[in-house]
């Protein structure tokens, strides 16, 4: 007999219609390929395994899982296990779908119906994984997690998940969720094996699962599916492959796939991912190269072409960081009111209360040109607010705009500072030289300002005094740097780069007394011209690189 369906508690229900743009189901030879990554092949004895697909859908992984089973049990003569296939979904007609395409495949490939039918109810469950109190320990973990945003998903429920699932911070997706419940359900040794959007290896989001997996698991395969038609609808899901191990990490696998990538090109992609000793292979569907270990901490992870990945990988063994070399990386002032902080009338207020800025429009030509705007200055040279009583022209002026200044965030919060900016202004940064940045530009652009303007907070700055700002801003307009950032940073619409601090800081540079006194002329004249091929070809030879592999 069937067994009944169970039914979720009603304090966790969830309307169909919040799920079901979630459901992107995987074409059969990309389903094929994970399985064959993981290891879930036919040519061995499977019955001893335990696999768990934690959102079944309709049963794409399902049915090619109980097909291999089931040629497993042939060869060596074994009898369908009722236990070691686990599959759940949270709708109901998901579970249906599912069971009868177990049945009919098992039915199709020679077994008694009643009895695949029996095997059908007992591996496909309906139930929500993310709030399971204990999953049956797991050799294999795979599937494609429901792409469910965190506006889609009920309140009450989300805080469940949030409650469970420690990774899903911030505006998480829900995948996030079946990534940490998957890795922690594996036995020693065992695989995760999905393809899911790769948005959680750089965004703020996916920090504590980046965490999660470089203390506990190790990173097999990273396999980018951005260009292929992995999906039987399409859909901008910027998917990817992850073979994720619990154990300790080893090398890592790098695969960029082309549009061209299908089905015939698959088995020979598998077969290098798996059994290949070559550091690399370019083939007409895609590149691949091996790396001796993958990236550590929480910060995220690069992307590019894996001759790119592996030049990162070898530059970030040999150099260390901007800030390691007494680089100082910041963003400028953010005042919370702009029309009222900034101005290019100079008689506006008390001389001493103007504090030169530096805009973004300043930096445009890669030579500072200042346009004239000041930074009306409430913050005293040792970080305090100023004494109003004591400068009567700002007194009057930020009076007549108190309303709008008190309307802040940062004002509401201590009212008896309502007149300060949001961030407090070091006054020594408006005299130290610096390397200026603006926050979005298709490539990197450092401009120097030699000293006497305070940055804006549309402006990020390097300040320093061990380097020869002249010599920096060569390493940094090369495509050396931009090449750093292009890993790390998320593009904005049109291919725009974000160029924060956090991308800024994982540059890595040679120590400035390491370079050679030609190497650090060739690349300040090369900067002070505006010449990205020469700060290049100099920076190439200061890290000790022949080229610069594309994209």
């Amino acid at each position: 007999m069937t067994p009944q369906t169970p039914q979720l508690p009603s304090a966790v229900e969830i309307p169909a219609s919040s799920v079901k743009h979630g459901e992107v189901y995987t074409q059969r030879w990309v389903v094929d390929m994970i399985l064959d990554l993981v290891g879930y092949t036919p040519d061995r004895d499977l019955t001893g395994l335990t696999i768990t697909d934690p959102a079944c859908g309709t049963g794409a992984f399902l049915v090619a899982i109980a097909e291999r089973l089931s040629q497993s049990c042939l060869k060596f003569d074994c009898e369908l296990p009722s236990t070691g296939i686990q599959a759940f979904d949270i709708l109901e007609r998901n579970v249906e779908t599912s069971r009868r395409n177990v049945e009919a495949t098992l039915v199709g490939e020679g077994w008694e119906r009643l009895a695949a039918r029996d095997l059908a109810a007992q591996w496909v469950t309906q139930g929500d994984y993310l709030l399971q109190d204990q999953h049956t320990p797991a050799d294999l973990v795979v599937g494609n997690p429901p792409y469910i945003r965190i506006e889609d998903v009920p309140v009450s429920r989300m805080d469940l998940y949030r409650r469970k699932n420690k990774t899903m911070t911030g505006r998480s997706d829900v995948y996030v969720g079946f990534y940490e419940q998957g890795l922690k359900a594996l036995k020693p040794d065992g695989k995760l094996g999905f393809i899911c959007a790769d948005r959680w290896m750089r965004n703020q989001y996916g920090r504590e699962l980046r965490k999660l997996i470089s203390e506990n698991y190790a990173v097999d395969s990273l396999i980018v599916m951005h260009d292929v038609d992995a999906f039987e609808d399409k859909v901008a899901a910027y998917p990817a492959i992850t073979i994720i191990r619990s154990g300790s990490q080893q090398s890592a696998a790098v695969v960029d796939t082309s549009k061209e990538l299908q089905q015939r090109h698959s088995e020979e992609l598998v077969s290098w991912v798996k059994r290949s000793e070559s550091l690399s292979k370019d083939h007409v569907a895609f590149r691949a190269t091996r790396l001796p270990h993958w990236f550590q901490g929480t910060e995220s992870w690069p992307m590019g072409s894996p001759e790119r990945l592996a030049l990162l990988e070898e530059l970030s063994d040999r150099y260390p960081t901007l800030e390691e070399t007494g680089v100082k990386v910041g963003i400028g002032v953010a005042t919370g009111a702009d029309s009222v902080f900034l101005t290019r009338n100079d008689g506006l207020v008390e001389e001493e209360r103007l504090l030169p800025l530096s805009m973004v429009k300043d930096a445009s030509t890669g030579n500072h040109e200042w346009t004239g705007y000041y930074l009306v200055n409430p913050w005293t040279e040792d970080g305090n607010l100023v004494a109003l009583k004591n400068y009567p022209r700002l007194n009057s002026y930020f009076e007549e705009n108190r309303a709008s200044l008190e309307g802040r965030h940062v004002a509401r919060k201590n009212p008896q500072r309502w007149f300060r900016t949001i961030d407090k202004v070091d006054a020594s940064l408006a005299a130290r030289p610096k390397l200026l940045f603006p926050d979005m530009k298709l490539n990197i652009h450092p401009t120097l300002e030699r000293g006497g303007y305070y940055p804006h907070h549309n402006l990020y700055y390097m300040v320093s005094e061990e380097w020869d700002l002249e010599v920096l801003g060569g390493i940094l307009l090369s495509r050396l740097a931009q090449m750093f950032v292009e890993a790390y940073a998320v593009r904005m619409r049109g291919g725009t780069l974000r160029f924060q601090a956090q991308y800024l800081r994982r540059i890595r540079v040679p120590r400035p007394d390491a370079l050679d006194s030609q190497i650090k002329e060739a690349l300040a004249e090369a900067f002070r011209l505006r010449d990205v091929d020469g700060a290049t070809q100099a920076a190439l030879c200061a890290y000790g690189i022949s080229y610069l592999p594309d994209r």
